[in-house]
């Protein structure tokens, strides 16, 4: 592949709703540029960006994958990412080191979720965006329609700057707005023609709209325009060219990947339109240690400076870590400063990616996007530069992680791999977390959904030999008392040689919420000596620890010992502690013990046609609505407590109820008594498993 200044490279995220065809878009786009002979398919998993065993096997993008291609003396980094809304994280990652978003949505499906979400990811950034009409040769194809509903959901600045010429199996061209022709399309290759007369008055539509936005863009257009003057050519793809990099217009294409249809009239328009990495304003950073801002221009005699977008575990070259370079120029065989961990770092050799396949190259220069094998230091979100002018870029906000799982390694040779496993996978992905929890034991995966984590379960096997089991997490009940009781516990054993003996008379009071564990020593007259206290706290506490109703740990009392007895010879430490045991036992039955569970505090944001529903399930979770507020236009805030146990698969049941619209964020707030009947089940389930 030939070298490109920044000028002439295009950073382009390809990002949209599931099944909008972005796989299928930059595989055409490959073919056509003449990146590859032949055309791969989804279908059969020969596509250049889809090459996960695991992408293959489902069907859909998991990871965003990189592909470049050259075009009329530019390069165009595509960046194809997933669109099923559990790889959203991908998503995130492509659009921090892309200049433009290209944004698909299907001529028949209409405006989808996963299209409104990345829509607003790159609003945040106000980055450029384009939008392309994707599968114009399917059935009930609607271009019109969907262009109307893009203008109702986004604003009038979305603007088509092409017209399709037929649609459905009839597709075969687009008429270019700018220039006021036909294109008529036979594969691949298109002739130019002029403007079918049944889209005349279609087209002097759309290029009103356009050149309205266009002259908004400029005084000197605008003051020609209101003049009644006809724009030129250069002055309309000048005021685009202007309003694309501004963020005030988001011009509308359309094109069959299938049919290969308007994609060579897409990359001129890439070419034309799209902002270059020296179009878009300089990155800021701060400078190591200190608030101070700095910038870096986009050139190649400036300082070196690049940022760490991805890191993936290729099975050939092991970890690779994918960047972005903002300025000046990264050699291979080389060292490099990271100055988010403070480590100096050997670059070996450098690669532009295909997809899987990496082509070596010498450097990798400023605006361009490319790759480098075994780094030991760097991480995802990390910034390279120069130790001499160190800079640190702002790291990528990820979402956060809304669905757990317990994971269990199925062998002992697995319980060794496995925490190493979990790093890499972490390390790799960054809206995958993982921990042990303290409370219940278990080492729990956390991710953006269930087919997230059976994704990442599925890749350890794979790429570490991991294998793994895995269930919904535990809920970590508690257990507590709710009156006041006293009784014994005698522990005497005779045996041949010295004997056994501790006894205890324990009083248990219930304490508020939250209060924790006291221990009071009460005895007089020395029934029970000094020495032996400390093991009737220890004897408690361990009793505590394993319950009384079905073994999970009590709280929130306070443990009097105020009376009891030993023997000269036979009692010891270890007799008192079973003594504390027993009378633990015979204090829980008296003392109408309950269980508690873990109370969340839920924040749920919903578009405001599902908001009754997503009550009304909040409801059968008994959960209690706290109150409701407005989180935007048409957006609404529900605050709920919901119990923890209801709560397991609530990512999965949100997205089903909003269609993928609603999101929610929770945090521990209280435990709370179970009512009567969920704890019998509770109790009767520990009984079985104890069995068992």
């Amino acid at each position: 592949m030939n070298r490109y200044a920044a000028k002439n490279i295009r950073n382009v995220a390809v990002v949209g709703h599931q099944g909008t065809g972005k796989t299928s878009l930059v595989e055409a786009m490959l073919f056509v540029s003449g990146a590859k002979d032949r055309m791969g398919r989804v279908e059969d998993g020969t596509t250049t960006t889809d090459f996960d065993p695991a992408e293959q096997k489902r069907g859909i993008s998991i990871s965003a994958a990189v592909a470049p291609v050259e075009w009329k003396g530019h390069k165009i980094n595509l960046i194809d990412t997933p669109g099923y809304l559990d790889f959203v994280g991908e998503v995130y990652g492509a659009l921090r080191v892309a200049d433009v978003a290209l944004v698909l949505a299907a001529a028949a499906s209409g405006l989808e979720v996963g299209t409104e979400i990345v829509w607003d990811v790159a609003a945040q950034r106000n980055m450029a965006r384009m939008i392309l009409v994707s599968k114009m040769d399917r059935e009930n194809a609607d271009f019109a329609s969907l262009v109307q509903q893009l203008r109702n959901t986004f604003g009038n600045k979305v603007v088509p700057i092409q017209v399709p010429i037929g649609a459905a199996e009839s597709f075969r061209g687009v008429v270019d707005l700018v220039r006021m022709r036909a294109y008529i399309y036979d594969g691949k290759n298109y002739t130019e023609a002029d403007i079918p007369a049944d889209l005349s008055d279609v087209c002097a539509q759309y290029r009103d709209q356009l050149l309205e936005a266009v002259a908004e863009t400029d005084d000197d257009l605008i003051t020609k325009y209101l003049e009644g003057e006809e724009l030129t050519e250069e002055e309309v793809f000048r005021g685009l060219r202007d309003g694309v990099k501004q963020a005030s217009i988001f011009p509308v294409l359309c094109c069959s990947a299938h049919k290969m249809t308007g994609t060579a009239g897409l990359m001129d328009q890439i070419v034309e339109v799209a902002p270059s990495p020296v179009d878009v304003a300089p990155i800021e950073g701060v400078r190591p240690g200190t608030d101070e801002k700095l910038v870096r221009e986009c050139r190649e005699d400036a300082p070196t400076s690049a940022f760490v977008w991805k890191t993936s575990a290729d099975r050939y070259v092991g970890k690779l870590t994918y960047f972005r370079v903002y300025s000046g120029v990264v050699k291979s065989d080389s060292h490099i400063y990271n100055s988010t961990r403070d480590r100096d770092e050997r670059v070996g050799q450098l690669y532009i990616m295909h997809g899987e396949k990496q082509e070596a190259v010498a450097d990798i220069r400023a605006g361009d996007i490319g790759a480098v094998a075994k780094l030991s230091e760097t991480g995802t979100c990390d910034t390279l530069c120069d130790k001499a002018d160190p800079i640190i870029f702002p790291k990528i906000s990820y979402p956060e992680p809304v669905y757990s799982l317990a994971v269990f390694a199925k062998t002992k040779a697995d319980e060794d791999k496995m925490g190493p496993a979990l790093a890499r996978m972490a390390e790799e992905d960054p809206t995958f977390r993982y921990y042990r929890d303290q409370q219940t034991g278990q080492t729990i995966i956390s991710g953006l959904g269930d087919t997230h984590l059976d994704v990442a379960v599925e890749a350890m096997k794979r790429k570490f030999g991991v294998e793994l089991n895995t269930q919904l997490p535990k809920v970590p009940y508690r257990e507590t008392i709710t009156t006041t009781a006293r009784a014994q516990g005698k522990y005497k054993k005779q045996t041949g040689g010295r004997g056994q003996y501790g006894d205890c008379w324990i009083k248990m009071e219930p304490l508020p919420r939250g209060a924790g564990f006291e221990f009071v020593d009460a005895i007089v007259g020395g029934v029970i000596p000094k020495q032996y206290i400390p093991a009737v706290e220890k004897g408690l506490l361990e009793a505590m620890e394993r319950g009384y109703l079905a073994g999970y740990p009590t709280v929130d009392i306070r443990a009097t010992v105020d009376d009891g007895s030993y023997h000269e010879v036979d009692s010891s430490e270890q007799a008192f502690k079973t003594a504390a045991h027993l009378a633990f036992q015979n204090c829980m039955a008296k003392a109408n013990p309950v269980l508690l569970e873990p109370i969340l505090q839920v924040e749920v944001i919903v578009p405001e046609e599902y908001m009754g529903d997503v009550i009304g399930d909040l409801n059968t979770k008994r959960g209690r609505v706290q109150g409701m507020e407005s989180a935007g236009p048409g957006r609404q805030l529900i605050r709920a407590l919901v119990p923890q146990a209801e709560m397991l698969r609530y990512a999965i049941d949100l997205r089903s109820i909003t269609r993928g619209r609603g999101t929610f964020k929770t945090q521990f707030a209280t435990y709370e008594e179970v009512p009567p009947h969920i704890a019998q089940q509770i109790i009767e389930q520990a009984k079985k498993e104890k069995e068992e």
